[in-house]
């Protein structure tokens, strides 16, 4: 019996090794399983701060966008007004001088008075002339339109530089 008895202690050794074998694992497993919970769980705390903080960084830029926006939208519509209003005036003065209700006069440097026909300027009337001052020269309407022309252009190109520099001051604020 002796024999058989060796047999049952081993039987029961192994069968406890087993057992214990099978606890531990089990303990274990529960133990990581725990841990890489906990892990997953702050993982998730933070990818979910990092989205929030990323969203709100976006509304922020989009605000400021939509403001930078109407900033230039309410610039160009000024911009476009005054270009508007200004190419209106040139408009109005070149009508002026095309139907002789407007003549443009230039002050001549000196007493001399330019004779009739030369370069486009006449002679204006001296007694009947209500500017004070110098003698003054009445330009033909071809040459006045050009002149208006000319200033015209310079206005707009004026007026477009303004808008450049306005813009340019809105985006770097």
């Amino acid at each position: 019996m002796k024999g058989m008895d060796f047999r049952l202690a081993f039987l029961g050794l192994l069968l406890g090794l087993a057992l214990g074998g099978r606890v531990v694992w089990l303990w274990q497993a529960n133990s990581y399983g725990q841990q890489l919970a906990v892990q997953v769980e702050a993982f998730q705390r933070a990818s979910e701060q990092a989205a929030v903080a990323v969203i709100d960084w976006q509304e922020e830029e989009q605000g400021r966008r939509r403001e930078l926006e109407d900033r230039l939208q309410a610039s160009d519509e000024a911009h476009y007004k005054e270009l508007t209003d200004e190419q209106n005036d040139q408009a109005r003065l070149r009508d002026r001088l095309a139907t002789a209700e407007l003549r443009l006069s230039v002050l001549l440097a000196g007493p001399t008075t330019v004779p009739s026909g030369s370069s486009g300027v006449r002679e204006a009337s001296g007694s009947s002339s209500v500017v004070h001052g110098g003698t003054r020269a009445q330009l033909d309407p071809a040459h006045a339109q050009r002149i208006v022309g000319i200033t015209s252009d310079g206005d707009e190109g004026l007026i477009a530089l303004k808008a450049c520099q306005a813009y340019v001051r809105s985006i770097a604020q």
